[in-house]
C-alpha cells in the first residue's frame, strides 16, 4: 500500500481536517491545526507531502521520524501540529487495514470508560452557573472555567478579590455536587500567581491550568511548593523534549498535551509514559473537533495515568459548527454519566461525513482570538 494524496479542509468553527488517501482505497483522517493559524499549519502539512506520497502508510514510526528530523529545523506549534494531523490519519489507516480500533494496536484497554469534563465560558458567575446547570442535565459533573480576565504583572487587590469571588459563588451554588478546574490561561504572571493560588485554595479546585505561561515553566516548582492545588499545563508544549524539561524541574501534577499540537498519537503516547514515570497525571487538552477528540481517547484508553478528558461540546468557540456536525456515527460519542466508552470502530473510530466537510470548507472562517489590552494600552495575554 502506498500513500497517494493529502487533502486539507478548513471548516467552521476553527478546525482543519486532513484526508490521506492510498492506492488501495483506504483513507485516514487527521486534525492538524493551531487555533488562529490554520492556514499556516495547512501550508506546513502540504510541505510534508514530499516525505509521504509514495510511502507505505503502515511505517508510522519511520514516517514520523522523517517528518520530524529530515527538515533540520524542528519542533514548535506549526510543524508539530502538521505532524500531529498526519500521524492521526496514519493510525486511522492502520486501524482500518487491521480491522481494529487504534487502542487495540497500542496494547489494548487499561480502563473501561473515560471521565470527561466540559468547558464553561462566560465572565459573570450567573452565566457560568446557568451553563453548568444545563450541562449537568447532559450528564456532566466536572467542568473547567477561566479564572481571570486580563491581569497585569502586578495588579490590584480588587482584581484578585473579583477572581476569587467568582469562584466562591460557583462553589456556593453547587457545593460538592460538581468538581471544576480553573484555567489561568497564561493570563497570570508569576508575581500574581502565588497570591491568587493562595486565595483559591479554600475552594478546592481539581486543578489550576497554566498558572503561568509555558515559557516560564521554571516557576512551576516554586508555585507548587506554595499551594496544595494541583497544577496543570501542557497545551503549549509540543514534543516530549519540551515536556522533558518540565518533568525534570517538577511542579506539575497534571500534563495536558494536545493530540493535534504535540505530534499526534505517536508522540503523546510517549509523553504519557514519561509522565507516568514521574507520577504525573494525564489530561489531554482538546477544545477542537471530533478527530482530535478521538485521537485523545485512544491515548487515554491505553494510558494508566489518564484522569480527565476535555471535549468541546457546547464550548463558546463553536460558532458555525458543533463537535459532531461532521460525524456520521454520533451515537458512538454519547456521554453516559460523565464518561465516554471506547470507540469501537476500526481506526480512530470516526466516520467522517465527507460531503459535509467539503461543503463547509467552501466558506470556512478565519478564526482569530481577540486582542486584549491593559488600561495603559499595552497588549494583555488573552
Amino acid at each position: 500500500m502506498k500513500i497517494t494524496n493529502l487533502t486539507t479542509y478548513r471548516v467552521a468553527p476553527r478546525w482543519m481536517f486532513l484526508k490521506i488517501e492510498t492506492d488501495e482505497g483506504v483513507t485516514g483522517w487527521g486534525e492538524p491545526v493551531i487555533e488562529g493559524r490554520a492556514r499556516t499549519v495547512e501550508a506546513a502539512v502540504h510541505e510534508l507531502k514530499a516525505y509521504l506520497v509514495g510511502q507505505d502508510p503502515a511505517r508510522i514510526n519511520d514516517l514520523w521520524q522523517t517528518m520530524y528530523r529530515a527538515g533540520f529545523y524542528r519542533g514548535g506549534p506549526i510543524l508539530m501540529s502538521a505532524i500531529a494531523g498526519v500521524d492521526q490519519a496514519l493510525w486511522d489507516i492502520k486501524g482500518k487495514v487491521m480491522g481494529q480500533p487504534v487502542y487495540e494496536l497500542l496494547g489494548g484497554l487499561v480502563r473501561d470508560r473515560m471521565k470527561m469534563y466540559s468547558w464553561v465560558g462566560g465572565d459573570r458567575p450567573a452565566d457560568i452557573i446557568a451553563s453548568i446547570e444545563l450541562l449537568r442535565k447532559g450528564g456532566f459533573d466536572t467542568f473547567k472555567m477561566n479564572g481571570t480576565e486580563e491581569l497585569g504583572m502586578i495588579d490590584s487587590a480588587a482584581k484578585v478579590d473579583a477572581a476569587v469571588e467568582r469562584i466562591a459563588e460557583i462553589r456556593a451554588a453547587f457545593g460538592k455536587k460538581i468538581e471544576f478546574g480553573i484555567d489561568f490561561h497564561g493570563r497570570v504572571a508569576g508575581p500574581m500567581a502565588k497570591p491568587l493560588l493562595r486565595e483559591l485554595e479554600q475552594y478546592r479546585p481539581l486543578f489550576v491550568e497554566e498558572p503561568v505561561l509555558a515559557e516560564q515553566s521554571e516557576q512551576y516548582r516554586r508555585l507548587a511548593d506554595s499551594t496544595s492545588i494541583p497544577l496543570a499545563a501542557g497545551e503549549r508544549m509540543y514534543s516530549r523534549f519540551d515536556f522533558k524539561r518540565v518533568f525534570e524541574g517538577g511542579g506539575l501534577a497534571i500534563v495536558q498535551p494536545d493530540l493535534s499540537h504535540a505530534g499526534g498519537i505517536t508522540e503523546c503516547v510517549r509523553i504519557a509514559a514519561m509522565a507516568e514515570a514521574y507520577d504525573v497525571a494525564l489530561a489531554p487538552h482538546c477544545p477542537l473537533g471530533p478527530i482530535a477528540l478521538a485521537a485523545c481517547l485512544h491515548v487515554d484508553f491505553v494510558s494508566y495515568n489518564a484522569v480527565l478528558q476535555e471535549q468541546s461540546m457546547g464550548i463558546h468557540y463553536n460558532q458555525g459548527a458543533e463537535l459532531l456536525d461532521y460525524v456520521k456515527n454520533r451515537e458512538d460519542f454519547k456521554v453516559i454519566d460523565g464518561y465516554f466508552k471506547p470507540l469501537s470502530k476500526p481506526g480512530l473510530g470516526v466516520e467522517v461525513d465527507e460531503q459535509a466537510v467539503i461543503a463547509a470548507s467552501e466558506s470556512a472562517p478565519d478564526w482569530r482570538n481577540p486582542v486584549w489590552r491593559h488600561a495603559d494600552g499595552s497588549v494583555a495575554e488573552w
